[in-house]
């Protein structure tokens, strides 16, 4: 199971403990399936105090800084963080992940399989994917490839319905695109999102483990799932093959720091997080100074990598291990986006933080 949707399941279970859910809580996993697919096809809500949402995406779009969390918000900054406006979506439920090409073109991803694509900087969205479409899209390619299990598992999709988490996003470069997901959910774009076709069968991933991250690093694209799963494609995502780690817990987040396939980075449950330098043949683990779980991660300007978890602490680099770094302590951490300038942004469950960075990045 993803983090992300571990902490929006566990707000779910303590609402209905408590005799109501909260709103954004219909895009969870285990919402009832109309709610799910109320809030796939309900415009997000303006909220008062948008920026204090549990949030858990950013990216650039230029200078412009876009953020995505419960409730289908997606909000907008063209100040470096300190003013935040709520953009125009046509979809509430939570949304996980977000990524711009340039200062236009972007993709956002979330709960019942929606993928959300804008060209005018994130000012509006307009709704490519869903979980109907997804689950129509897995059964016509396992038809096509005669391929019994992959039917029976896709018509599995079809009757479960539109509830199905996407969980990261990661753009190959000439509007090409990988969103992975729950049930190991793999759809890829060639037209900036408009489109998508399965691109499961390229996955080895007989079991339907949950993909939770997705990163390119040139021609390099790195995924971690649960159960120590982690692919590597070579070739820009046309092929990948399986990575052995000698972790069998769930991965939350991935980095390649070199640009290329050589160096991988896979961190997650329990603090653990492994680094390879010669491409996943071998790995070694990064001493961590908690058995907390990784839920984030980043390069920074310096290209050294920079961790987030569930205590609220960001982590760097320090020789084979991680350090806390000396900022104090934050909610329970989804994301975080170094803005180029010293400054970082946190996404946490309790809204967008600004983090002064005085610390110096580590590279590994």
């Amino acid at each position: 199971m993803s983090m992300k949707t571990y902490l929006l399941e566990c707000a779910w279970y303590c609402a209905l403990a408590l005799g109501a859910a909260p709103a954004w809580a219909a895009g969870a996993p285990d919402a009832p399936p109309g709610a799910v697919a109320a809030a796939r096809l309900r415009p997000a809500v303006t909220a008062q105090h948008a920026a204090q949402a549990v949030m858990l995406g950013a990216a650039t779009a230029g200078t412009r800084i876009v953020a995505v969390g419960e409730r289908g918000i997606i909000l907008l900054s063209d100040d470096q963080g300190k003013n935040w406006r709520q953009a125009a979506v046509p979809v509430s439920v939570t949304l996980t992940a977000v990524r711009f090409a340039d200062a236009q073109h972007g993709v956002a991803v979330g709960h019942a399989g929606v993928a959300l694509t804008s060209a005018d900087g994130g000012a509006h969205w307009e709704a490519t994917l869903d979980g109907q479409r997804i689950a129509a899209l897995a059964l016509a390619a396992a038809k096509a490839r005669d391929n019994d299990a992959a039917i029976r598992e896709a018509e599995r999709l079809v009757a479960d319905g539109a509830d199905k988490p996407l969980l990261d996003v990661c753009l190959l470069g000439g509007g090409r695109m990988l969103a992975v997901g729950a049930y190991g959910l793999a759809f890829g774009s060639d037209d900036g999102g408009r489109t998508w076709t399965s691109w499961m069968d390229r996955i080895d991933n007989p079991k339907g483990l949950h993909l939770n991250t997705v990163r390119r690093g040139g021609d390099a694209v790195l995924i971690g799932g649960e159960r120590g799963l982690a692919l590597l494609s070579t070739d820009g995502g046309r092929t990948f093959r399986r990575l052995e780690l000698p972790y069998r817990g769930s991965f939350f987040t991935a980095e390649l720091p070199a640009a290329n396939d050589h160096e991988l980075v896979l961190a997650g449950l329990r603090g653990n997080a492994w680094r390879s330098t010669d491409g996943g043949r071998s790995w070694q683990q990064l001493a961590s100074p908690m058995p907390v779980s990784i839920t984030a991660s980043a390069i920074r300007a310096d290209g050294s990598l920079l961790f987030a978890n569930q205590a609220g602490l960001l982590l760097t680099v320090q020789g084979q291990g991680l350090a806390p770094s000396p900022a104090a302590p934050l909610p329970p951490l989804n994301g975080v986006l170094d803005l180029r300038n010293g400054q970082l942004l946190a996404l946490t469950m309790q809204g967008i933080m600004p983090v002064a960075a005085p610390f110096p990045g580590a590279k590994p």
